[in-house]
């Protein structure tokens, strides 16, 4: 599976589970780790942990192995990592206080309403 493939998988799961504000940001050229950042905020921590249940599961699915998840105590912020693809999910609070997207501001963004657009 293509990083790009991968990342509308990401893309799909989330706005299964009705994800919000979600951002699709390509880090290709500026980060050597991942080449995807995906950004989506869930509106309490039983629904970051639906979704990153969610997003697990389809990738399984899919044959894709997490290469690991952080924050699953908390339930704030849930990174999952899945090599070319990384995942925040993070309640509302958290993400306006990390503005994540301040940080990947010159980075492509795709959002959610693309996903029209994602097969």
């Amino acid at each position: 599976m293509t990083a790009d493939d991968l990342q509308g998988l990401v893309l799909e799961a989330l706005d299964d589970l009705k994800g919000q504000n979600i951002l699709a940001l390509d880090v290709s050229g500026s980060s050597s780790v991942t080449d995807w950042m995906v950004i989506a905020s869930g509106t309490s921590g039983r629904h970051v942990k639906s979704l990153v249940d969610r997003l697990i599961e389809r990738v399984k699915a899919s044959g894709v192995v997490p290469v690991g998840v952080e924050g699953q105590d908390a339930l704030d912020w849930v990174l999952v990592d899945l090599g070319d693809v990384v995942v925040h999910i993070m309640q509302r609070e958290s993400r306006s206080f990390y503005d994540l997207e301040r940080l990947w501001r010159t980075s492509p963004v795709k959002e959610s309403t693309a996903l029209s657009s994602v097969s």
